[in-house]
């Protein structure tokens, strides 16, 4: 039985956004954003990238190029890291909605 979604604040690269997701996800969901953010700082700080929303991307294709590596290896987390990932990108999803 799913709960009623609730507001959670995450930050992403120093932005703090609102997210609504069930309370059993909260964890989750920070720790997606927390990876998120972790791979934008290390974009940003290469110096090779300009702008939030290119950033964005470049750190959604690092992390599904991760995803598809760990896909064609024969991984028993595999399903875990495939939820991990999808949370991912619709952080990522979100966080360019915002930057639109």
């Amino acid at each position: 039985m799913s709960s009623e979604p609730a507001a959670v604040e995450v930050k992403i690269l120093d932005k703090e956004f609102m997210i609504a997701c069930p309370p059993e996800e909260k964890a989750g969901l920070i720790e997606a954003a927390d990876y998120l953010s972790s791979k934008m700082r290390e974009i940003r700080s290469s110096g090779k990238v300009i702008g939030t929303d290119r950033i964005a991307i470049m750190a959604a294709l690092n992390i599904t190029h991760e995803m598809l590596q760990n896909r064609s290896i024969d991984n028993p987390n595999n399903e875990k890291t495939l939820e991990r990932i999808q949370k991912i990108s619709q952080q990522i999803d979100l966080f360019m909605d915002e930057v639109e």
